[in-house]
């Protein structure tokens, strides 16, 4: 009995012992696996949203959402920015009074305004002067040969003038047909930012187109003329345009006739809007001139002198005198809607 108590207790030692063991391999197999899982690589990170990425921890369904959710967002497409447009506009022989022109192997460009603003207005915005060999060559001052009724550059009672005459010489040294090709682009500008398309008939030096074949292309290729010019006086008198001539032998001939009126009007509205910008007027904004650009305009067209040899034409005074300009082509077509 004493001995089967012995056998008891030994049997029971092993036992623990054999328990213990194994308690001690679970231990080192459950530190070995924390040591395992610290070894790991970390977590790739996603660029689009800057987390960790937890797709192995997610249904597919759920992985899937997410991928959306992180996605660059679609690209929006962008209308295309609109512009100003233009074409080459060469001389037709064929227009009416073209025949009466001595110089017109030159071209004018015509600039679309940008189609949201456009009023489908086109003004024709001739810079005075600039045609080389022009003062030497002699047109028609009327399309019937009539004399001229008023003198200026040309006396009156001749029956041709100057195809474009070299212009005047400021103060300074400098040319005028210079100074109202500078002005010309700035008004350009100007009208196509407010919507009116322009026929520009100079914008170098030098353009071989008289004043007949400058008028003939404002007639066919726009609503209305306008020349831009400075007198030959030095004493800085002020703004004003040619007026068609009272004669009525002037008035009754065509196509004055049927278009004195409309020039008058564009002139007057001219000389308003640039004295309402602050600049003086000379004798009341008009002077009876009997012109070839007049005699021969089919469409509203004005000769605008807008100082004299002795006026100032830095960057400011040009710009000055360009937004009064397009105020006044502005008040002269909301009075005269284009039909």
């Amino acid at each position: 009995m004493k001995h089967m108590r012995k056998i008891l207790s030994l049997l029971l030692a092993v036992t623990v012992i054999f328990s213990l063991t194994g308690c001690i391999q679970n231990l080192k197999l459950g530190s070995n696996a924390v040591k395992n899982i610290d070894k790991k690589e970390p977590a790739a990170v996603s660029a689009a949203s800057g987390t960790a990425a937890v797709e192995s921890v997610l249904s597919p369904a759920e992985s899937e959402v997410l991928s959306e959710s992180s996605a660059e967002p679609a690209a929006v497409s962008q209308p295309a920015a609109e512009e100003v447009t233009s074409e080459v506009i060469a001389f037709d022989p064929s227009w009416e009074y073209a025949a009466n022109s001595k110089i017109n192997s030159g071209t004018a460009t015509l600039y679309h305004a940008k189609p949201t603003g456009s009023r489908g207005i086109v003004v024709c915005v001739n810079a005075g002067h600039g045609t080389k060999g022009g003062s030497d060559v002699k047109t028609l001052c009327h399309p019937d040969g009539s004399p001229k009724v008023t003198g200026g550059t040309t006396e009156s009672g001749a029956t041709e003038a100057m195809a474009v005459s070299s212009g005047m010489t400021f103060l300074d040294g400098t040319p005028e047909a210079v100074v109202t090709l500078k002005l010309a682009l700035v008004l350009k500008d100007k009208l196509l930012d407010a919507g009116f398309d322009v026929l520009m008939i100079r914008e170098t030096d030098d353009v071989q187109l008289d004043n007949i074949a400058r008028t003939v292309m404002a007639n066919n290729m726009a609503d209305c003329h306008i020349a831009l010019h400075y007198d030959s006086t030095d004493f800085d008198k002020g703004v004003f345009f040619f007026s068609v001539p009272s004669a009525d032998v002037y008035r009754s001939m065509e196509p004055v006739a049927s278009h004195w009126q409309e020039h008058n009007a564009l002139g007057e509205a001219l000389v308003s809007s640039l004295e309402l910008a602050g600049f003086k007027l000379f004798e009341g904004g008009a002077m009876e001139m009997d012109l070839t650009q007049t005699s021969y305009s089919t469409v509203p067209s004005v000769d605008i002198e807008v100082g004299d040899a002795a006026s100032k034409y830095t960057d400011d005074i040009l710009n000055s005198t360009a937004d009064g300009l397009v105020l006044g082509v502005d008040s002269f077509f909301k009075a005269n809607p284009k039909s």
